[in-house]
């Protein structure tokens, strides 16, 4: 009987969880390969905490190595350039190409836009997450030692992202004591902030970035970014010495060189099984796929519920075995880390602030990390 191999691009949440339940349960006589771009995966729950200095950088990874290694299952660290449907083929720069029975595709997403400013030295996108951080220090020490007058930091977006980003760095920069003075603004285009939550939710976090200084500039998209300033669809500019970008999701140029049928954004589109529309042997999981007949946001919590799903489906689809449905939540509990030991919290109507809050992410988000090691 010829082994067969199962192919997981990208190991983010969803991806993940497979390989780590491969190491209890293994297909039989099935290989696991993985492919990733980088040695490790950085969980976005705890991104804003490590920001603001309330966990280690480690905390809030995961080394790759170590869990393929509990697994058995091979890790290439490669760039993906294509798939050769008739071979059944993964192509990869400067290797052979990777034959597979079944596929699973989660390579995320990418901020809308993060590809016009590469070169400007003041833009910091926050993908990939493996050197966000990294990134953002190189040009906050830069502007420490420079900078002559005020440090203004804009961050362009106004998703949950956002918000938690610019309250977890306010208090980074506050325990840094930096030599300047350092302002903090976001920009969004929309007319809200923090998209999902419940107009009572809302009102708490413009509340609280009003208190904390943080100004909101609301309806004007950011068109243009040079090394000094940012130029909204106003006409207006704005200084400025240091960009993050954490808009919208868009889809990674990856994508578009799989071959596969897109949605109208260019994620991949799946059934409700998670399968992409060319080819059943193909999965599309976290914010690499849309479900085409009922799409969700893209967001790291539906990346979650999909995990016991693709699990599932991959040994399902390979056995022969019936596959499951994923059925998207609109309510579950939604917790935004506000950088000061406390966090807002939302579930359904009910909504807090408090430092019980903050703790209760931390639990949860530590545990989630803690079971990949």
């Amino acid at each position: 009987m010829n082994r067969k191999r199962i192919v997981l691009l990208g190991v983010g949440h969803t991806n993940a969880h497979v390989v780590k339940q491969w190491a209890d349960d293994p297909i039989p006589d099935c290989d696991l390969v993985c492919i990733s771009n980088f040695g490790s995966a950085t969980y976005s729950g705890m991104l804003p905490g490590t920001l603001g200095w309330q966990f280690s950088d480690d905390e809030m990874r995961i080394d790759l190595a170590s869990l393929c290694a509990r697994s058995h299952a091979e890790l290439v660290i490669a760039d993906t350039c294509g798939i050769d449907l008739d071979a059944g083929q993964l192509l990869v720069r400067n290797g052979s190409p990777i034959s597979f029975d079944a596929l699973s595709i989660g390579v995320g997403s990418i901020p809308a836009g993060a590809n016009q400013y590469s070169g400007v030295e003041s833009f910091v996108p926050i993908k990939p997450m493996q050197t966000f951080l990294e990134r953002l220090e190189k040009r906050l020490q830069s502007l420490d030692r420079t900078s002559n007058s005020n440090v203004r930091i804009t961050i362009v977006g106004g998703g949950v992202a956002s918000v938690e980003i610019a309250f977890c760095l306010q208090e980074q920069i506050r325990k840094r004591a930096m030599q300047r003075n350092v302002e903090i603004a976001i920009f969004t285009s929309d007319d809200s902030l923090a998209g999902g939550m419940t107009r009572r939710s809302v009102r708490r976090i413009e509340k609280l970035l009003n208190i904390r200084g943080i100004k909101v500039h609301y309806g004007h998209r950011v068109i243009e970014v040079d090394h000094q300033s940012i130029v909204t669809d106003d006409g207006v500019s704005h200084e400025t010495e240091c960009v993050i970008w954490a808009t919208g999701a868009a889809a990674p140029p990856v994508l578009k060189r799989l071959g596969l049928t897109l949605d109208d954004r260019g994620f991949i589109a799946t059934s409700e099984t998670l399968q992409s529309l060319s080819d059943p042997r193909i999965f599309a999981v976290g914010d690499s796929g849309t479900i085409l007949k009922s799409p969700s946001p893209k967001a790291g919590v539906y990346a979650v519920r999909q995990c016991p799903i693709l699990e599932h489906n991959l040994r399902a689809y390979l056995q022969g075995s019936p596959l499951h449905s994923f059925e998207p939540q609109s309510n579950f509990l939604k917790i935004l880390n506000t950088g000061d030991g406390r966090a807002l919290l939302e579930y359904k109507w009910f909504t807090a602030h408090a430092r019980w809050c903050w703790k209760l992410k931390m639990w949860i988000d530590q545990k989630f990390v803690e079971s990949f090691r």
